[in-house]
């Protein structure tokens, strides 16, 4: 019977090496190549946050929808909903680089440029740093009310808590849906300041409810191979194939209609964004880009045998989520380096903020029963069946 997700010492000592690696290889960074550094601990910080942006939609999402098939897994993503502060920390750290990244941020760059000095009421470093602090504040606020509400639930159950998680998912997503498009304006839009995209923070939130979900179903097959989640069957799998599928096909018309839009209208401070991204050895990045987050998944979740298969489910969750590192990797880096660079610096900041997330994720799992007790649909989900 699932219990408790016992972390044992192997994971935590496994965590904390890879938290140092990490720790060793930014700190080395940040004095020998400041500006790939700082670019590496934006790129890693704003991934691991868009994967817990994205989870957090999906366990929003489930309540809303009242969806039985889930609530089973619903302690996944609120594990990964831990994550939220340490995103916050380490965003504020960006103080140390901000003009490392950001042209609009250094020192009169506002007087030589119409357009920068145009939007610095908005792009100013004081302002820009508030925003990042109100964010955080409303997301952890949000996140962490909703957690204790489903805490309680396992202890009350009936409906009451349903209808209150239910209302309070309706408000995070109306939050999420203005600050996070606020948020992917901030840190990943303006790294190029002259240019914009109508769609672009729409496509941040699609691409993060899309990597989000595969996540999540990462993590529930992991834990089904090591005895927990002993009742997941082939029809949650084929709910997962579901989403992922649906979302490539959203994703991949996103990623398309931008460079379309952008090529077709032919003007030049918006092709300058992709013609960074397609010389000096950029376009081999934009082309795996599209065929890992959207031809593979696309091609090979359309036969519902496929959707049922856990090894499929699960290598296709893994290919994502290493398809959405590539991906962000091309929005920031471009901005930094000219041509691109993959080495030490980025091996070593990825393993550590991904040694931090596991960690986060591991010791929110084990602080609460992984299948939740007296949730109104928990039968549904334990049962879960379809043709």
């Amino acid at each position: 019977m699932d219990t408790n997700v016992t972390i044992s010492k192997k994971f935590n000592y496994a965590a904390f090496g890879m938290i140092a690696v990490g720790l060793i290889v930014v700190i080395y960074a940040l004095f020998t190549d400041s500006a790939r550094g700082w670019a590496n601990v934006l790129l890693n910080n704003f991934y691991f946050l868009s994967l817990t942006i994205g989870a957090t939609f999906f366990f929003c999402l489930q309540y809303i929808t009242q969806s039985g098939w889930s609530a089973m897994f619903r302690r996944v993503p609120e594990a990964i909903m831990g994550y939220i502060p340490i995103a916050g920390i380490v965003m504020i750290l960006l103080f140390f680089g901000v003009q490392n990244l950001y042209h609009w941020a250094h020192p009169g760059a506002a007087e030589h440029d119409a357009l920068i000095a145009h939007k610095s009421p908005y792009l100013n470093i004081p302002f820009f740093f508030i925003r990042i602090a109100i964010v955080f504040a409303a997301w952890f606020i949000l996140t962490r009310y909703l957690r204790k509400l489903s805490l309680e639930e396992d202890q009350v159950g009936g409906v009451k808590y349903l209808e209150k998680i239910e209302f309070w998912s309706k408000v995070l997503i109306f939050v999420l849906a203005i600050t996070f498009s606020m948020g992917s304006f901030d840190w990943i839009m303006s790294l190029e300041v002259h240019w914009f995209s109508t769609i672009f923070a729409f496509k941040a939130f699609a691409s993060a409810f899309y990597h989000g979900t595969a996540l999540i179903a990462l993590i529930v097959i992991l834990l089904h191979e090591r005895g927990y989640f002993k009742e997941l069957n082939q029809s949650h799998l084929l709910d997962f194939s579901r989403y992922m599928f649906v979302l490539s096909i959203i994703w991949g018309y996103l990623y398309f209609a931008q460079f379309m839009l952008i090529w077709f209208a032919n003007i030049p401070e918006e092709t300058v964004y992709y013609v960074k991204r397609w010389d000096n050895g950029w376009l081999v990045f934009f082309i795996i880009n599209l065929v890992i987050n959207w031809l593979i998944p696309f091609i090979t979740l359309l036969p519902q045998k496929l959707d049922k298969n856990i090894k499929v489910v699960k290598y296709i969750a893994i290919l994502l989520l290493a398809g959405m590192w590539l991906e962000q990797y091309e929005l920031i880096m471009p901005e930094i380096t000219k041509t691109p660079h993959f080495g030490l610096i980025e091996i070593g900041a990825l393993v550590g903020f991904a040694g931090l997330f596991i960690f986060i994720v591991g010791r929110t799992l084990s602080k609460a029963p992984l299948i939740p007790k007296n949730h109104p649909y928990i039968e549904e989900s334990l049962y879960h069946h379809v043709h």
